[in-house]
């Protein structure tokens, strides 16, 4: 019965990939417009398609040594599914990023020949679907495929020969040559780590990438010379057009993904350590492993209706109704068939062997679970729409505070990231200990996966924003009229807040996974005959040097990458400002060079993209094998513990500094509109933000994710090692 469900899911994924390539194929049949607008969108087209090439050619490189790592020392096919993760994210990237470089001048196009709002959503959004679709598509479907191959029955899963555990003789420590490991694990965990590695690069080189130029053709523009916002004479402006789609859309494809595949990972590991149990059937073991690909499937039913809807649904003047509504119709779905699934995975269980495994609530218990995380979700983002839209009271103050100069507006702005990180944290920690309660570390599992399990609808309304945003910028740089611009910005100002909505979902998804990492790395003590670290007992020391270091790292990684965007702004400031020092390109008489200031802007991000992305993959093995695996535990935990509220200040106060920026430049502050002190002051509140939202932020959720993998992954090996250099 098990494979009848994954081969069901499989079609579910291809019937949404063939909904994928309807819409790519319709996109592209639709006009682009004018013909400067044909020969910009080409500019932006390339530049994209130059930066993710040379940055592949890097990561390719990476890829390919660890997969030889793994398969030496791992498990035989551990490289080839580390390389299939890793091969996902990219597809998913490269897709998303071409189709919204298709879409974003199509968008522009509508705007210019409807002057429609609704129908310039639909456009828009169409593109978005794509990006969002495949992350949920592929990523389920390397997992299924993973299945199918390894067999998930208890027999299908005995351990391997290989890496594992046993006693050195005569020395009570653990031997590398004797070790013995689960291969299952194994595929499924550097599954995951491949895409964490891909999204990681893709986060923190697209950031600086886009922020740098972003942050740079605003000061040059804006606040040097007066220009308007996305003014072609800038050069700094086509780089940030293609960092939008290198790492609003592509990088944040990856990023989804990555948190996608690894709240599934997490839930199949803790599936599989239930082998263990004494009283365990083999059908309930293979229900608990199918469970959360079924929960995965029937999520990715309900994105492909609510999307479906959003498609043929007549739009008025405020879309956000309408992809609030597309967002809501997934989540329902997904909640009646996560419910269907539980019945017929724990229904016809034996009520006794439920009962000892702490299924408190019976067969529902998953079930609750899910739905506890999919409302956590959908708080998570009602939270963040508050705090970052410009209808609300948090963004608006923001604004008005810009009257009194720079100064009072980031402290405003900073006050109401900070305030914004309570009801999250609040509503995280409640689901964690209610679905942990209900139904064990397989229940705080599944609420991850619940929380995600309509992912592919987050990221296409999310996609939605980095396009309209981009056909703003169009609509300006090819000289269209205001009333175009009028609509794009619209578009923009509610894709900065579904963008905010979807970082607050990853976030809040990757706090689940990394509990449930943690949780299955503590786990292996058992099986390598390990005593946990208790309060009262001398292990408690590595641990809490751990929990300080790890916090202290998130503090580290966030000035990295910030310092890394800041100097790459700088470099671009000054290659923009002298360009622009040439009187016939201030005068519009000629265009600027365009591919210097992309050049530049490229180098610089594939430049310092290695360090921080390698952070995350070395720390946890290096700090094992020196310290030992108690401090590895204090290190995951204390960077959890810092990095959760810090991603959710981050992003929140980045979204509602950039929406009272265009709150501003839309009129709704009398007195202060484009131009005048206050809106220049929201402008240095935007580029203070971009860095915080669009780097940083992003990066954290997967920097804790990513390290917890990896120590899970490679716990035996970090114990092995480890113990061989206590000898020496």
């Amino acid at each position: 019965m098990s494979r009848v469900w994954l081969f069901a899911v499989a079609a579910i994924c291809l019937l949404a990939l063939a909904y994928v390539a309807y819409n790519y194929i319709r996109m592209k049949k639709m006009g682009e417009g004018t013909e400067r607008m044909v020969k910009m969108s080409a500019i932006i087209r390339e530049g994209a398609n130059v930066f993710l090439k040379k940055e592949f050619a890097t990561i390719a490189i990476v890829i390919a040594v660890i997969s030889v790592l793994f398969t030496l020392f791992l498990e035989t096919y551990s490289g080839l599914t580390y390389i299939f993760g890793a091969l996902m994210s990219s597809v998913v990237c490269i897709l998303g990023m071409k189709s919204a470089t298709y879409a974003n001048v199509r968008t522009a196009n509508v705007a210019r020949e409807t002057l429609s709002i609704g129908k310039t959503v639909k456009v828009a959004l169409c593109g978005g679907s794509i990006s969002g679709l495949s992350v949920q598509a592929f990523g389920l479907l390397g997992l299924v495929l993973i299945a199918l191959i390894s067999g998930v029955g208890p027999q299908d899963l005995a351990t391997a020969t290989g890496l594992g555990l046993a006693q050195y003789e005569g020395c009570g420590v653990i031997a590398i040559d004797a070790l013995l490991t689960n291969t299952s694990i194994m595929r499924i965990t550097t599954y995951s780590l491949g895409c964490s590695t891909v999204a990681m690069f893709n986060r923190v080189a697209g950031g600086n990438f886009t922020k740098a130029a972003d942050i740079s053709a605003d000061i040059l523009g804006k606040i040097r010379n007066d220009l308007p916002e996305d003014d072609s004479r800038v050069p700094n402006v086509i780089a940030d057009f293609i960092g939008d789609n290198v790492n609003d859309v592509a990088g944040n494809c990856s990023d989804l993904l990555e948190s996608f595949v690894a709240t599934m990972a997490a839930s199949i590991i803790v599936a599989i350590g239930f082998l263990s149990h004494l009283g365990m059937t083999g059908a309930f073991f293979t229900s608990s492993y199918v469970f959360p690909l079924v929960v995965a499937g029937g999520g990715l039913v309900g994105c492909l209706i609510g999307l479906i809807y959003a498609s043929f649904k007549k739009m008025g003047d405020d879309p956000s109704k309408e992809l609030n509504l597309a967002t809501y119709i997934s989540a329902g779905i997904s909640v009646l068939t996560c419910g269907v699934a539980a019945y017929l995975a724990f229904g016809k269980a034996d009520a006794s062997l439920i009962s000892e495994l702490g299924f408190k609530a019976g067969w529902l218990s998953p079930w609750i679970c899910a739905v506890f995380g999919i409302a956590s979700g959908v708080a998570i983002g009602v939270i963040t729409e508050y705090y970052t839209s410009d209808k609300n009271k948090p963004t608006r103050g923001i604004a008005e505070y810009a009257t009194e100069g720079e100064a009072f507006l980031v402290t405003k702005g900073d006050a109401v990231g900070s305030r914004s990180c309570l009801l999250p944290l609040a509503i995280i920690a409640a689901s964690l200990l209610i679905s942990g309660a209900l139904c064990g570390i397989y229940g705080i599992a599944i609420a991850s996966l619940g929380m995600l399990s309509f992912v592919g609808t987050t990221v296409s309304i999310d996609a939605f924003g980095p396009i309209a945003d981009n056909a703003g910028g169009l609509a300006e740089s090819c000289h269209l009229d205001a009333s175009v611009r009028a609509i794009t910005d619209k578009l923009d100002s509610v894709g900065n807040t579904t963008a905010a909505i979807g970082k607050g979902f990853a976030i809040g998804s990757a706090a689940f996974a990394t509990v449930s990492l943690i949780v299955a790395f503590i786990g292996n003590y058992a099986s390598a005959n390990l005593k946990v670290p208790s309060f009262s007992d001398t292990t408690l020391i590595p641990v809490l040097a751990g929990l300080i270091l790890g916090g202290a790292l998130i503090e580290f990684f966030t000035a990295v990458l910030t310092d890394n965007t800041i100097s790459s702004a700088k470099e671009l400031a000054q290659v923009g400002n002298r360009q622009l020092s040439d009187p016939a390109v201030l005068a519009g008489e000629k265009d600027p060079d365009y591919n210097e200031l992309v050049r530049l802007a490229t180098a610089s991000a594939l430049k310092k993209m290695l360090f921080p992305s390698v952070l995350a993959l070395a720390i946890p093995l290096v700090g094992g094998v020196i310290f030992g695996l108690d401090f590895v535990l204090g290190l995951l935990i204390g960077a959890t513990i810092v990095a959760t509220p810090r991603a959710i200040f981050m992003g929140n106060s980045g979204g509602a500094f950039d929406n009272a920026k265009k709150y501003i430049e839309s009129g709704s502050l009398e007195g202060h509109g484009k131009g005048s002190a206050a809106h220049k002051a929201a402008v240095t509140g935007d580029t203070i933000g971009d860095t915080r939202k669009d780097v940083v932020g992003v990066a954290l959720n997967i920097f804790i994710k990513m390290m917890s993998t990896v120590a899970t992954t490679l716990f035996v090996l970090i114990a092995a090692l480890s113990a061989l250099v206590s000898i020496l």
